[in-house]
């Protein structure tokens, strides 16, 4: 694994510790944040939008349904763990290679 942010937790499953900054310009990784993967996103935090934007956006750079993308922890904080399910070979290098 690249580091404590991104651990595997199954053959086809991984959770990744991310720190969110919502109001952004753009949606996009940001580097490393302490022990978590910084992502900026254009989404308010108001009304659960930024969560919904966030699984939204972790669905289609993993090339996975929106329904494989759950929010284990942080629905109102800025820290979050999110889990995604049927993550394959490539899509583990793309996110290995952003840390």
């Amino acid at each position: 694994m690249s580091g404590p942010w991104l651990r595997q937790a199954d053959e086809d499953c991984v959770v990744l510790t991310l720190h969110v900054q919502p109001n952004a310009r753009h949606t996009e990784f940001a580097g490393l944040h302490g022990e978590a993967m910084k992502l900026r996103l254009a989404a308010p935090p108001v009304d659960g939008k930024a969560n919904t934007a966030l699984c939204a956006f972790l669905a289609q750079f993993c090339e996975v349904p929106r329904s494989a993308v759950s929010l284990l922890s942080g629905e109102s904080s800025r820290a979050k763990r999110v889990r995604i399910e049927g993550v394959d070979d490539e899509v583990l290098r793309r996110l290995r290679r952003l840390g």
